[in-house]
């Protein structure tokens, strides 16, 4: 009996071969020109370059060291620029079919090292394994679509006249910036990147090592976004900026293309918003809400506040409820035998332990002022190693009624926190809706249709689902955002070809511009 009970009890322990030193390890040997001894190295000029200042990085999933990215400064950043201009203009004139010789030839490297680039992500972002693989296979079938379909979307255009500067967010370093450079490379144009201040830094150079080794013109730079700005963004070499994060640094980066009326494509966040209006499938609602905490609601077309019609919210507690109780959230790699499968989460930490905080200290202000806490969940039911750091998990939380002082009211959280609004007419419904002055994605469950047709064009959100959560989408599939939450041209299917390309003079791109919106 007491050997069973030891049995029963033993403490989690980490998935055999998962570990950081395991990866860096795999990393120095696949690609050893882009990692060195404890460090990564910046991409420019064809060359992987020792420069920059490595800065220390801790991983969310325990606290403890990894690679950081190594910091350039503005001057080393303006050559790295320079030289993506003369790839770029070499590039431009390759061949279709060659230049899509190599980018498939890139893709199958990528799917050659899937697992390692997944565990990357594990540790460097926190991702659950099962997250992490998915971002590395988005990303790679959705440029082997391009690869197969893109000579009729560049019928008559041409690439940009400089290179295209990506400067992207810590969330989706394969599935977002990885798919994006390399379709914009497949369309004609060298593409320039930064890492993320984040995380991401070892994921993105393996991406961009396995890619250069096939001779795509790809930079990779890391340094922060203040010292790098005047080279990423305002440079006269650069032909197009693509940038995905937050609204205050996204301003900024609008307020300069602007000015210099160059290409761009600014994704940004906004206040995502799920509807509840004359609703009665409630079992439907409860097997999604667990699906909404996929990697802690840290993504751009998470979905972090519930507006409810008031007479129906007991109904709407009953569904939603049982369903956000059952959320796994722990170490990504902690199993009960070193041979285990991967563990199934929901989520795993968040970005940092000071986003952590951030998250904390949000809710309890909010609570101080007022709003109902009705559900708070357990990080002492997490799987976690003994003794290690849990400074960067946050258990799930959701709120009724934050008070309208609160960035809980009207900024997305970037975290495993719901908030909940109740309303009473169809007006108040619409006005809570749209808090953030446009969004990326909605929904609205309602059980007419004729309802929904009427209220889902005032919604002011560039998806809106009835009764079924919206995406950013693959493929064909379109993107982009109404209001705040996107400046420039919208891409997804063609027009991401379309937002990296010149075509017919006097052409319109669809997109939200200073001058004009246009809807594809």
């Amino acid at each position: 009996m007491a050997s069973t009970l030891t049995t029963l009890h033993r403490p989690p322990t980490l998935k055999a071969g998962t570990s950081w030193s395991d990866a860096w390890r795999r990393c120095l040997a696949v690609a050893p020109e882009a990692f060195q001894d404890d460090r990564v190295l910046n991409l420019w000029n064809a060359a992987w370059q020792r420069d920059g200042r490595a800065l220390p990085a801790t991983t969310p999933v325990d606290g403890s060291p990894i690679a950081g990215p190594p910091r350039l400064d503005r001057s080393t950043a303006q050559q790295a620029v320079r030289a993506s201009l003369d790839q770029h203009r070499a590039w431009r004139h390759v061949p279709l079919d060659e230049r899509r010789a190599r980018v498939a030839a890139a893709l199958d490297a990528l799917t050659e090292q899937r697992e390692l680039l997944a565990l990357l992500l594990v540790w460097e972002i926190g991702k659950p394994w099962r997250l992490a693989q998915a971002d590395v296979d988005r990303s790679i079938d959705g440029v082997r679509w391009y690869v197969d379909g893109i000579e009729p979307m560049l019928a008559g255009r041409t690439p940009l006249d400089g290179p295209v500067s990506n400067i992207a967010s810590w969330n989706y370093p394969m599935s977002v910036l990885v798919h994006a450079m390399l379709v914009q490379a497949l369309a004609g144009n060298a593409v320039i990147a930064k890492t993320p201040t984040d995380g991401g830094v070892a994921c993105l150079t393996l991406a961009c090592a396995l890619a250069a080794r096939e001779g795509i013109p790809v930079t990779l730079v890391s340094g922060s976004g203040g010292e790098l700005s005047e080279a990423l963004v305002r440079a006269p070499e650069i032909g197009c900026v693509s940038f995905v994060g937050g609204r205050d640094t996204g301003a900024a980066v609008a307020t300069a293309v602007a000015d210099l009326g160059k290409r761009h494509v600014l994704e940004q966040e906004g206040l995502n918003t799920w509807g509840i209006w004359n609703h009665t499938d409630w079992d439907t609602l409860t097997a999604v809400i667990p699906k909404l905490f996929d990697y802690g609601k840290q993504r751009c077309t998470a979905y972090p506040r519930f507006v409810v019609q008031r007479e129906l919210f007991d109904e709407f507690l009953t569904a939603y409820l049982p369903a956000v109780r059952t959320l796994r959230v722990g170490h990504p790699l902690a199993v009960q035998h070193a041979e285990d499968p991967y563990p199934e989460l929901d989520f795993g930490p968040v970005i940092n332990a000071a986003k952590a905080k951030e998250l904390h200290d949000q809710v309890a202000e909010a609570i101080d002022r007022g709003a109902v806490p009705l559900h708070r969940g357990k990080l002492s039911e997490a799987n976690f190693l003994a003794g290690q750091d849990t400074s960067a998990y946050v258990r799930p939380v959701t709120l009724l009624n934050p008070p309208p002082s609160s960035p809980l009211h009207h900024a997305e959280p970037f975290g495993p926190v719901d908030t909940i609004v109740l309303v009473d007419t169809e007006a108040e419904l619409l006005a809570a809706m749209n808090a953030s002055n446009g969004a990326l994605v909605a929904t609205l469950s309602t059980d007419d249709r004729a309802t929904y047709d009427r209220l889902a064009p005032q919604i002011r959100a560039f998806k809106v689902g009835h009764g079924t959560p919206r995406s950013r989408g693959d493929r064909d599939e379109l993107f982009g955002g109404f209001g705040a939450s996107w400046r420039g041209a919208f891409v997804g299917g063609e027009l991401l070809i379309r937002a990296v390309t010149h075509g017919p003079a006097g052409e319109r791109l669809p997109g939200n511009f200073p001058e004009y919106q246009l809807m594809p």
